[in-house]
This record gives C-alpha cells, sequence and structure tokens, in this order.
C-alpha cells in the first residue's frame, strides 16, 4: 500500500499547510466553502442499481467520480479490474521515472487548488524542493493519487472485471466478474474511464505475434518478467518514450544489452500534438467541423509521438544500449529459442523482443463491448476524406457526441449506446489530446459530468416537474407582518 501521511513537516511548507491530515481537512473545507458537498438529487428509478457506473479507478476514473459528487449525483459506483493501490499503470506498466507532463499542468484536482498535486508535495517536501522540481516522480504522482483518493473517501470494487455490456429494460446491463464470482450491475449511464488501451487492443506487429511463440515477446503495456530477463539480450521495436523506458529498465534489472530499433532516421524530435496544450484548443476542438478535426489528427498522428529527452539520457547513458535508425523490421523468425531479426540493415538475434508500438483502436476487441461494437459508429461511418487524405487509422475510431457518447452507427436503431460515455484514449479522434491522460482532465471531465446531468434530469422530467410545481416551503409565517 502507498503511503500517505507523513511523520514530520518540511521545513519551508506550501501554504497550505503543514502535514497532509491538515491538507486533506483543508480540501474538504474548501469543498464546503464552495457549496459543493452537493446531495443527490437524482431520484432512484426502479429496477436499477447506481445511476453511473464508472469502469476504471484510476486518475481519470476518481476525477470522474468527484465531480459527479460536487455535481449533485451521488449514486455512483467505481470498479476496477487491479487489486487495491494498483489501478492506472503507475504501479504496474509505467516504466518512467518521471511523468512526461509538466508539473505545473492541472490534474484531478478540478478546480480545488488544495486537491493540487502542488500542494500535496510541498506539503510532504517544502517549497523549496518544488521550486527545483522539473517533473513528477512516477513514485510521487502514485502516492499523491492515492492521497487524493484517500482524502476524498473515493471508494473503488477492485479485482473486478466488466465482461459485457447489454442494453436492458430498466438500464445497461453489466456483467461482471467480481473476484472470480459472477455479478450483474444495471446502471443508467457508464463511463469508461479505461486508459489508453480503453477502445482497442495494444498493437503488436503480425512481423512478431507470428514469427514468435507468446513467450519470447512483449508489449510494453504488459507485464515484463525482467528478473528472468537477467543476462539476455533484447531487441526493441519502436521509438516513442515507452519504447525507450522498457530498454533503459531491462538494462537496470540486468539485461546484457538492449538494440532498439527505429524505422525513421532521426528520432521524432517534435511532437506536434503537444501543440493541442492550451485552453482554446482543449475546451473547443469538439466544435471543430470534422474536416477539420480530421486535417488535425492526420497531421498529428502521420509520426508516432516522439520521446522525451530524460528519457532518452537514461537509456543512451548505459554502455549496453544500442540504438539503430533506418532499421526497420522486415522479418522475424524463430530458431530454438532465440528471435531472428531481419531489419533493413541485416540479422540480429536476441533471446527477447519487445514491442513498443502503441495501440489501435478496435471496438471489437474490448469484451465488455464486443456485443455492441457492430452497432457502434465510428468516423469510417460518419466522414469521408478528401482523396489523398485517407487514414484508415483514425476512421476507425468511434464517433462521439459532445458527451463522449457512443453513437449509433444506424442512427436511431439503438439509443441506449448514448448511455456509454467513452472517457478514454478511443474518444481522442472526437474531443482531441488523448483523453484520460492528465492534460484531458481539467478540460473533458466538466464537459463530461455536464451531459451526464443533463440526460439524467430530462430523462427524469416528470418527477422534476412535479418537485418543481409542488415546492411550498415558506418564508414568512405571518407573525412578522401580524397575519400569524
Amino acid at each position: 500500500m502507498t503511503e500517505l501521511m507523513t511523520t514530520t513537516a518540511p521545513a519551508d511548507p506550501g501554504p497550505f499547510a503543514r502535514t497532509l491530515d491538515e491538507l486533506s481537512q483543508r480540501a474538504r473545507d474548501e469543498i464546503t466553502y464552495l457549496g459543493e458537498d452537493t446531495p443527490n438529487w437524482v431520484p432512484p428509478r426502479p429496477g436499477s442499481d447506481v445511476d453511473v457506473l464508472v469502469v476504471g479507478g484510476g486518475q481519470s476514473g476518481m476525477a470522474v467520480a468527484f465531480l459527479l459528487r460536487r455535481a449533485g449525483i451521488g449514486r455512483v459506483r467505481i470498479v476496477d479490474a487491479a487489486p487495491r493501490g494498483q489501478e492506472g499503470v503507475w504501479l504496474t506498466t509505467a516504466r518512467m521515472q518521471t511523468l512526461r507532463s509538466t508539473k505545473t499542468l492541472p490534474g484531478p484536482e478540478l478546480g480545488i487548488a488544495a486537491l493540487s498535486f502542488r500542494a500535496w508535495f510541498e506539503t510532504v517536501h517544502g517549497r523549496r524542493a518544488y521550486a527545483l522540481l522539473e517533473r513528477a516522480s512516477r513514485a510521487d504522482w502514485a502516492t499523491y493519487l492515492a492521497w487524493y483518493r484517500h482524502t476524498l473517501g473515493i471508494e473503488v470494487v477492485n479485482d473486478t472485471k466488466v465482461t459485457a455490456i447489454r442494453p436492458g429494460p430498466s438500464g445497461l446491463e453489466v456483467e461482471l466478474l467480481c473476484d472470480g464470482r459472477a455479478d450483474i450491475c444495471v446502471a443508467r449511464k457508464i463511463v469508461l474511464a479505461t486508459g489508453m488501451g480503453g477502445a482497442g487492443r495494444m498493437f503488436i506487429p503480425e512481423t512478431i505475434s507470428a514469427g514468435l511463440d507468446p513467450s519470447l515477446y512483449a508489449h510494453t503495456d504488459m507485464a515484463i518478467d525482467f528478473a528472468a530477463l537477467r543476462g539476455k539480450r533484447i531487441g526493441v521495436l519502436g521509438a516513442a518514450s515507452s519504447a525507450f523506458d522498457v530498454a533503459a529498465t531491462a538494462l537496470e534489472r540486468g539485461a546484457a544489452r538492449v538494440d532498439l530499433f527505429c524505422r525513421h532516421d532521426d528520432l521524432n524530435r517534435v511532437t506536434p500534438i503537444k501543440g493541442m496544450s492550451y485552453a482554446g484548443v482543449m475546451d473547443h476542438y469538439f466544435d471543430l467541423p470534422d474536416a477539420r478535426k480530421w486535417e488535425l489528427m492526420r497531421h498529428f498522428y502521420a509520426r508516432a509521438a516522439g520521446p522525451i529527452a530524460n528519457t532518452v539520457r537514461r537509456a543512451t547513458r548505459q554502455e549496453d544500449f544500442h540504438l539503430h535508425f533506418g532499421q526497420g523490421w522486415q522479418s522475424l523468425r524463430q530458431e530454438g529459442e532465440e528471435a531472428v531479426v531481419t531489419t533493413d540493415a541485416g540479422v540480429d538475434r536476441f533471446d527477447f523482443v519487445i514491442a513498443g508500438t502503441g495501440y489501435r483502436p478496435e471496438l471489437i476487441a474490448r469484451p465488455e463491448l464486443a456485443a455492441l461494437a457492430d452497432r457502434i459508429a465510428l468516423w469510417s461511418d460518419r466522414f469521408s476524406p478528401p482523396a489523398g487524405q485517407e487514414a484508415p487509422g483514425l476512421a476507425s475510431y468511434p464517433y462521439l457526441g459532445a458527451g463522449f457518447e457512443f453513437q449509433t452507427r444506424v442512427p436511431g436503431s439503438l439509443p441506449a449506446l448514448g448511455d456509454i460515455h467513452c472517457f478514454n484514449f478511443g474518444a481522442s479522434m472526437s474531443h482531441g489530446r488523448a483523453v484520460g491522460e492528465i492534460a484531458s482532465l481539467r478540460h473533458g471531465v466538466p464537459r463530461l459530468v455536464r451531459a451526464i446531468g443533463r440526460d439524467l434530469f430530462l430523462s427524469d422530467w416528470p418527477g422534476h416537474r412535479e418537485r418543481l410545481l409542488s415546492y411550498d416551503s415558506p418564508d414568512l409565517t405571518g407573525e412578522e407582518y401580524g397575519r400569524a
């Protein structure tokens, strides 16, 4: 379990508190002072267990649940397939030493300053330490998120997988596997806060998957037994940050040699999508016509995101790291326990290979969506790019509404799809910058919560109408003016 409390205060504490207990109380007070510890206003619906089921208990899922509570939507449940404390990627498959985001980027605090990473960090380490900090360490970020959850009292039902979703008479019927036991939860709304692979799958080139036994390869998003790779020769395909992170981690854990292959003649020194970092585009990208969205995303994804400087240095400073440019993998075969790779420059032999090749949107690959995938609209169903501007990868993203909701491939054919909100990487084509990463929370979570609240309110309008028209709590007793 991640340690939440510090036993001593730093010599130069920040302006919020001297201890984390005090900071937690200040954060809760700020919410109260703003009047945002709002009672639930959504009337119960017979047959439903919850109003909103959030799938994923990482930073996105917690931020969504936090803002739903502040919006007065109280019957919310969060489920996560991971054990407690291992939600998200930070203590599992993330292998960077520091975050790729800048330390000043707003995150899940959503306007409550005492909940911010800076407030937490200065309380733990002091103001001077924050001033000297370049980027948050991965370990600190994980500990901060654990404190955030503790402070807000966010409950997550762990060890729970969503295996299927289907429309039912009282809402969306969600099949769950809870610590090995089957269960059903009926939800009026579902938020898929399921991260980078939440709308598809890890992409492993067929060159690797068809040429090798599964014991000889992995993807950077998989759990990897680095102890078993001690003394081994490892080949890494890909040149984004995750590829450099896994290469450095393998060497730090005792690998004999790591060769990383980039198919281009140089690393991608500029990651164009980082230009989508100012409030105007983060707030209003969705309002662009589809043709403008296509133009931007086609430009941004023409090349994979480049690695950040400290990640590259972490790998290149190690003597047994070797970087190869202009060497895509042409073919791969297995000989005994070796992977034999033919590149543009020759033949190499490895004991293990790792694909740092990202993700692909493919809804049918998600068990929870498999039964609905052929009913969900994709970009290919709604937009035809001009000749010469085709991009099959972009065309396979789901085509989402303003509240991140799925749309029906045949308009009006399955309205229940509009109650499933895709708040993960699959939303990036419709809503911009990778949804679910830190940069997206400040702008995306309020938009999502407003949409959910709107739908619930309008759906329950007869009850709200009666509540509003029957209001009769007097402000006066009559005694004030002699008519008691």
